[in-house]
Protein backbone atom coordinates (compact mmCIF):
# COMPACT_ATOMS: atom_id res chain seq x y z
CA UNK A 1 0.00 0.00 0.00
CA UNK A 2 2.95 2.43 0.94
CA UNK A 3 4.44 1.87 -2.63
CA UNK A 4 0.88 2.87 -3.96
CA UNK A 5 0.34 5.65 -2.03
CA UNK A 6 4.35 7.25 -2.37
CA UNK A 7 3.75 6.94 -6.43
CA UNK A 8 0.31 8.43 -6.91
CA UNK A 9 1.82 11.44 -4.15
CA UNK A 10 5.16 11.77 -6.14
CA UNK A 11 3.65 11.87 -9.45
CA UNK A 12 0.62 14.19 -8.80
CA UNK A 13 3.15 16.52 -7.30
CA UNK A 14 5.93 16.36 -10.03
CA UNK A 15 3.13 16.66 -12.58
CA UNK A 16 1.79 20.17 -11.82
CA UNK A 17 3.45 22.19 -14.60
CA UNK A 18 5.13 19.60 -16.47
CA UNK A 19 5.08 18.90 -20.16
CA UNK A 20 2.60 16.82 -20.34
CA UNK A 21 -0.11 18.85 -17.94
CA UNK A 22 0.16 21.61 -20.55
CA UNK A 23 -0.49 19.14 -23.19
CA UNK A 24 -3.45 18.37 -21.29
CA UNK A 25 -4.23 22.12 -21.03
CA UNK A 26 -3.56 22.68 -24.92
CA UNK A 27 -5.75 19.44 -26.32
CA UNK A 28 -8.32 20.62 -23.99
CA UNK A 29 -8.76 24.52 -25.69
CA UNK A 30 -8.26 22.93 -29.04
CA UNK A 31 -10.60 19.79 -28.98
CA UNK A 32 -13.09 21.20 -25.94
CA UNK A 33 -14.03 17.12 -25.28
CA UNK A 34 -13.01 15.97 -22.33
CA UNK A 35 -13.96 12.34 -22.30
CA UNK A 36 -11.58 10.87 -25.11
CA UNK A 37 -8.55 12.84 -23.66
CA UNK A 38 -9.05 11.90 -20.17
CA UNK A 39 -9.26 8.02 -21.64
CA UNK A 40 -6.17 9.16 -24.16
CA UNK A 41 -4.31 10.29 -21.50
CA UNK A 42 -4.87 6.98 -19.10
CA UNK A 43 -3.74 4.60 -21.66
CA UNK A 44 -0.69 6.40 -22.71
CA UNK A 45 0.24 6.89 -19.20
CA UNK A 46 -1.01 2.82 -18.33
CA UNK A 47 0.78 1.67 -21.40
CA UNK A 48 3.75 4.38 -20.70
CA UNK A 49 4.48 3.44 -16.71
CA UNK A 50 3.66 -0.26 -17.08
CA UNK A 51 6.82 -0.34 -19.37
CA UNK A 52 8.85 1.99 -17.41
CA UNK A 53 7.96 -0.10 -13.92
CA UNK A 54 8.58 -3.17 -16.21
CA UNK A 55 11.98 -1.93 -16.47
CA UNK A 56 12.73 -0.64 -13.09
CA UNK A 57 11.59 -4.06 -11.88
CA UNK A 58 14.38 -5.93 -14.47
CA UNK A 59 16.57 -4.03 -13.08
CA UNK A 60 16.55 -5.22 -9.63
CA UNK A 61 17.97 -8.24 -11.12
CA UNK A 62 21.19 -6.96 -12.22
CA UNK A 63 22.98 -6.11 -9.38
CA UNK A 64 23.03 -6.65 -5.23
CA UNK A 65 20.46 -4.78 -2.63
CA UNK A 66 23.69 -2.47 -2.06
CA UNK A 67 24.71 -1.17 -4.95
CA UNK A 68 20.74 -0.93 -6.11
CA UNK A 69 20.04 0.51 -2.71
CA UNK A 70 23.02 3.66 -3.97
CA UNK A 71 21.68 4.31 -7.62
CA UNK A 72 18.22 4.20 -5.78
CA UNK A 73 18.68 6.88 -3.64
CA UNK A 74 21.45 9.18 -5.81
CA UNK A 75 18.41 8.89 -8.71
CA UNK A 76 16.15 10.02 -6.33
CA UNK A 77 17.96 12.82 -5.11
CA UNK A 78 18.89 13.58 -8.37
CA UNK A 79 14.91 13.00 -9.25
CA UNK A 80 14.63 16.15 -6.23
CA UNK A 81 16.81 18.73 -8.43
CA UNK A 82 15.46 17.98 -11.92
CA UNK A 83 11.49 18.30 -10.73
CA UNK A 84 13.10 22.46 -9.63
CA UNK A 85 13.85 22.65 -13.11
CA UNK A 86 10.56 24.13 -15.21
CA UNK A 87 9.78 22.08 -18.51
CA UNK A 88 9.77 23.39 -22.05
CA UNK A 89 6.29 22.36 -24.16
CA UNK A 90 6.81 22.12 -27.65
CA UNK A 91 3.84 23.34 -29.38
CA UNK A 92 4.45 20.04 -32.21
CA UNK A 93 3.39 17.39 -29.42
CA UNK A 94 -0.39 18.46 -29.63
CA UNK A 95 -0.28 18.63 -33.82
CA UNK A 96 -1.64 15.51 -34.56
CA UNK A 97 -4.85 15.94 -34.94
CA UNK A 98 -5.47 14.45 -37.82
CA UNK A 99 -6.17 11.02 -35.98
CA UNK A 100 -8.93 12.10 -34.17
CA UNK A 101 -9.25 13.42 -30.11
CA UNK A 102 -9.03 10.45 -28.89
CA UNK A 103 -5.49 9.25 -31.32
CA UNK A 104 -4.16 12.19 -30.99
CA UNK A 105 -3.99 12.19 -27.13
CA UNK A 106 -2.65 8.79 -26.67
CA UNK A 107 0.25 9.28 -29.32
CA UNK A 108 0.95 12.62 -27.93
CA UNK A 109 1.21 11.72 -24.43
CA UNK A 110 2.73 8.53 -25.06
CA UNK A 111 5.58 10.27 -27.45
CA UNK A 112 5.27 13.77 -24.63
CA UNK A 113 6.06 11.13 -21.25
CA UNK A 114 8.57 9.12 -22.61
CA UNK A 115 12.27 9.90 -20.77
CA UNK A 116 10.24 12.63 -18.83
CA UNK A 117 10.35 12.61 -15.31
CA UNK A 118 7.62 11.28 -14.01
CA UNK A 119 8.31 7.96 -15.91
CA UNK A 120 11.96 7.98 -14.89
CA UNK A 121 10.34 8.35 -11.48
CA UNK A 122 8.19 5.82 -11.74
CA UNK A 123 11.48 3.25 -13.05
CA UNK A 124 13.21 4.12 -9.79
CA UNK A 125 9.97 3.15 -7.56
CA UNK A 126 9.57 0.03 -9.49
CA UNK A 127 13.04 -1.43 -8.35
CA UNK A 128 12.50 0.55 -4.89
CA UNK A 129 9.43 -0.94 -3.96
CA UNK A 130 9.98 -4.22 -6.19
CA UNK A 131 6.16 -3.87 -6.68
CA UNK A 132 5.38 -3.72 -9.73
CA UNK A 133 1.48 -3.34 -10.12
CA UNK A 134 1.00 -0.99 -7.22
CA UNK A 135 3.76 1.38 -8.44
CA UNK A 136 2.25 1.64 -12.10
CA UNK A 137 -1.53 2.25 -10.61
CA UNK A 138 -0.17 4.85 -8.19
CA UNK A 139 1.72 6.68 -10.74
CA UNK A 140 -0.86 6.09 -13.06
CA UNK A 141 -3.82 7.60 -10.69
CA UNK A 142 -0.92 10.38 -9.81
CA UNK A 143 -1.11 11.53 -13.46
CA UNK A 144 -4.80 11.24 -13.62
CA UNK A 145 -4.99 13.42 -10.93
CA UNK A 146 -2.67 16.43 -11.99
CA UNK A 147 -4.19 16.14 -15.36
CA UNK A 148 -8.08 15.41 -14.95
CA UNK A 149 -8.62 18.51 -13.57
CA UNK A 150 -6.40 20.26 -16.28
CA UNK A 151 -8.72 18.80 -19.21
CA UNK A 152 -11.67 19.39 -17.44
CA UNK A 153 -11.09 23.37 -15.66
CA UNK A 154 -8.38 24.10 -18.28
CA UNK A 155 -6.87 27.31 -18.02
CA UNK A 156 -9.43 28.85 -15.20
CA UNK A 157 -7.10 26.34 -12.62
CA UNK A 158 -3.43 26.74 -14.57
CA UNK A 159 -3.16 30.13 -12.64
CA UNK A 160 -4.19 29.23 -9.69
CA UNK A 161 -1.82 26.59 -8.65
CA UNK A 162 1.35 27.56 -6.83
CA UNK A 163 3.65 25.59 -9.18
CA UNK A 164 6.97 26.35 -7.55
CA UNK A 165 5.58 25.41 -4.36
CA UNK A 166 4.06 21.94 -5.39
CA UNK A 167 7.79 21.22 -7.50
CA UNK A 168 9.52 21.96 -3.89
CA UNK A 169 7.16 19.40 -1.77
CA UNK A 170 7.71 17.08 -4.72
CA UNK A 171 11.22 17.69 -4.55
CA UNK A 172 11.60 17.63 -1.10
CA UNK A 173 9.83 13.91 -0.79
CA UNK A 174 12.29 12.58 -3.81
CA UNK A 175 15.04 14.76 -1.82
CA UNK A 176 14.01 12.60 1.49
CA UNK A 177 13.57 9.12 -0.29
CA UNK A 178 16.94 9.28 -1.48
CA UNK A 179 18.84 10.48 1.58
CA UNK A 180 16.56 7.43 3.36
CA UNK A 181 17.39 5.16 0.73
CA UNK A 182 21.45 5.90 1.06
CA UNK A 183 21.14 5.72 4.61
CA UNK A 184 19.39 2.23 4.90
CA UNK A 185 21.83 0.72 2.12
CA UNK A 186 25.50 2.29 4.23
CA UNK A 187 23.97 1.84 8.16
CA UNK A 188 21.14 -0.68 7.38
CA UNK A 189 21.08 -2.17 11.13
CA UNK A 190 19.84 1.70 11.90
CA UNK A 191 17.63 1.83 9.09
CA UNK A 192 16.14 -1.84 8.83
CA UNK A 193 12.72 -0.80 8.01
CA UNK A 194 14.08 1.56 5.28
CA UNK A 195 16.40 -0.98 3.86
CA UNK A 196 15.91 -1.97 -0.30
CA UNK A 197 15.65 -5.25 -0.26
Amino acid sequence: MSAFIISTGIVALAEIGDKTQLLAFILAAKFKKPVPIILGILIATLANHGFAGAIGAWLTSLADSETMGLILGVSFIAMAIWTLIPDKFDEADAKLAHFGIFCTTLVAFFIAEMGDKTQIATVALAAKYQALLPVVAGTTFGMMLANVPAVLLGKKIANRIPVRLVHGIAASIFAVLGVATLLATMKPELFSFLAFN
